[in-house]
């Protein structure tokens, strides 16, 4: 089987379990992230934020997992989870709570906003 080109075909190919489990993370990433967009890269599921990356998701053998840089101050409530720099793992037996997700996203969002703020329309002086 070719690898996937799209997050559709990514799902597609998981099992039921894992698929199940990325598809419930994927809307509540972008429940918590209005106006992400999502794409596809280093061959896994992603989201951009204002055009830069906000997260990713993916599965492995094991665990199913989310991508990207952890936000400070979320140690305590992921102290159940594997998490390492850049990845949080779980389980679909065992899922991210929805309301740490939510907080997750919207950490990195903020962080999207401080360090590439959107710039105005500057309006032309004739």
């Amino acid at each position: 089987m070719s690898p996937a080109t799209n997050t559709g075909e990514y799902l597609i190919a998981l099992p039921k379990d894992q698929r199940n489990a990325l598809e419930k993370l994927r809307k509540q990433i972008l429940a918590a992230a209005p106006g992400a967009e999502e794409h596809f890269g280093y061959g896994l599921p992603a989201f951009k934020y204002n055009g830069h990356p906000l997260v990713y998701m993916g599965a492995a053998k094991n665990h199913v997992a989310l991508y990207g840089s952890v936000p400070l101050g979320f140690k305590d409530r992921l102290k159940d989870f594997t998490v390492s720099k850049g990845t949080i793992q779980f389980t679909p037996e065992k899922p991210l709570p929805a309301a740490l997700v939510k907080d997750i996203v919207k950490a990195k969002v903020a962080e999207i906003e401080v360090r590439w703020p959107v710039k105005k329309d500057l309006k032309i002086r004739k």
